[in-house]
């Protein structure tokens, strides 16, 4: 996983008084993942980012974990935490790659990626992690950002913004794209459902095979 963490910890405080878009499809993504979720849970947030939704499902199961790379978004996210009373979300910093041994394979019952999948640069090379530290029947979801699926020319758009600081490293791929590499990671019972999201936004729920 490799996220420039200087640009999100530059962004954080900005992005943690910015309101979610479209609300309505938010609401929609969380009851869903509530909906995946048991009481005895364990569950871990990939790119958790100040925390909105783990925090939001911190009732639903036992042990809730956020990963983030952006040290900013993440004392931000501890900080809502404490505001809030929950106990039982535990953040860290750091990427999402092999050094990451907090869990062990095959321990967790759930894990979210939500806006983090098209910013990574081996996006199936994280897929099989996810993979293996789910484990059997446990459940993946996801929402990405889909550019491929919009006639902008985002590429030439996304270069010019780099260069002056004003757009993280973003990958261009399609919805189908992203279900083929789940697929042959393994995960099964794919499911999109519809949560009034915008063409390029992918929702995604998965399984590991039991």
């Amino acid at each position: 996983m490799t996220v420039d963490a200087s640009f999100w910890n530059r962004l954080a405080e900005d992005y943690s008084k910015k309101p979610v878009d479209r609300p309505e499809a938010f609401e929609r993504k969380i009851a869903i993942t509530r909906e995946c979720m048991a009481p005895d849970h364990a569950v871990l947030g990939i790119g958790c980012g100040t925390g909105s939704l783990l925090l939001r499902l911190a009732d639903a199961g036992e042990q809730l974990h956020g990963l983030d790379v952006s040290s900013e978004m993440v004392r931000i996210a501890r900080d809502k935490a404490r505001a809030q009373g929950v106990d039982n979300v535990t953040f860290h910093v750091g990427p999402f790659d092999d050094t990451f041994d907090v869990f062990e394979p095959g321990s967790l019952d759930g894990i979210c990626a939500f806006s983090i999948l098209h910013l990574l640069e081996d996006r199936e090379a994280s897929l099989a992690r996810i993979f293996r530290m789910l484990k059997p029947g446990g459940f993946f979801v996801s929402s990405t950002v889909v550019l491929g699926e919009s006639w902008t020319p985002f590429a030439p758009i996304l270069w010019a913004m780099r260069l002056i600081g004003k757009a993280p490293m973003v990958k261009i791929f399609r919805t189908h794209t992203l279900l083929d590499e789940m697929r042959q990671t393994g995960f099964v019972d794919l499911q999109q459902p519809d949560v009034g999201a915008q063409s390029t936004v992918a929702f995604v729920v998965a399984r590991k095979p039991a």
